[in-house]
């Protein structure tokens, strides 16, 4: 019977050592979580900086075409005639 005992307790302790591994593997699992989902908002954040930062960009290079830069004068005149287009839309579907 001994044996028999001796078995069960090791099946016990070897059952412990899992169910304390798998808890330990659970917490683990969630501060991972939340530091996913933390980096990921941080991501959102940057990415929302960065278009911010292009729009500004573009609107920098316009400026500076409209002060007589040359190195932008072409793109300038695609956005002017751009406009112009979608400002002649608005007109004629105003005028219907």
């Amino acid at each position: 019977m001994s044996k028999i005992e001796d078995v069960v307790d090791s099946l016990e302790n070897k059952i412990s050592k899992v169910l304390h591994k798998m808890e330990v593997l659970k917490q683990t699992n969630a501060k991972i979580s939340e530091a996913l989902e933390k980096q990921q908002q941080v991501n959102i954040q940057q990415q929302e900086e960065i278009s911010s930062w292009v729009e500004k960009y573009e609107t920098l290079k316009v400026a500076n075409s409209l002060l007589g830069s040359d190195e932008n004068n072409r793109e300038t005149k695609l956005k002017i005639n751009t406009l112009i287009r979608d400002i002649d839309h608005c007109i004629a579907q105003l005028s219907e």
